[in-house]
């Protein structure tokens, strides 16, 4: 009896240990994860993003990074297709954001339709008060927008195809596209 339990826990062991290799459905997920819980690397690339804008304030660039945050740890996907041919794979992803686009085109519109009131703005005010340059944009208008953006509750769909390649036994995710990365933080629209 011991001999056939002792058989049967190393089997299982056995069994167990060589299914620890990660599927594409699982490199996937860990990658989405990371957004979700605002890993490290996430936030080093956002930083990066937002501290290269030159358009925005140091108090703007501050709010819209915890937009940002505020989307990662909101969204929600669901895995819809695996396909793995030898050595590449694509996992098909359904995700759920926040429709930070539709409100950013919202405020373009409006800002279309209202320029006088974002352009009415004196020299000294359009001048960035650390460095001295002349700022292109209304900084009014990036306050508009990034105001119009924190009430955004409304949520939208995207079907994201995640394309996968094995290396060394492991799956890794090829990187993104600018048009998912958009999709990603909500800001696609057309």
């Amino acid at each position: 009896m011991k001999k056939i339990f002792l058989i049967s826990l190393l089997s299982l062991f056995l069994l167990t240990g060589c299914g620890n290799e990660m599927s594409p459905t699982g490199a996937v997920e860990k990658f989405l994860s990371k957004y979700q819980k605002m890993d490290s690397e996430v936030l080093a690339q956002l930083d990066k993003v937002v501290s290269e804008d030159s358009d925005m304030s140091d108090d703007q660039k501050m709010e819209y990074k915890t937009l940002m945050e505020r989307q990662y740890q909101n969204m929600n996907y669901k895995i819809v297709n695996e396909e793995i041919d030898e050595d590449r794979a694509t996992v098909d992803v359904e995700i759920e954001v926040f429709d930070y686009a539709s409100s950013i085109r919202k405020s373009e519109e409006y800002y279309n339709e209202n320029r006088d009131m974002f352009e009415e703005v004196s020299h000294e005010e359009n001048v960035d008060r650390e460095d001295g340059n002349i700022v292109e944009v209304s900084s009014k208008y990036i306050d508009y927008k990034i105001e119009q953006m924190k009430n955004v509750s409304d949520k939208i769909k995207y079907t994201l195809t995640f394309e996968l390649e094995k290396k060394d036994k492991e799956w890794k995710v090829l990187e993104i596209s600018d048009i998912d990365r958009k999709k990603l933080h909500g800001l696609f629209y057309e």
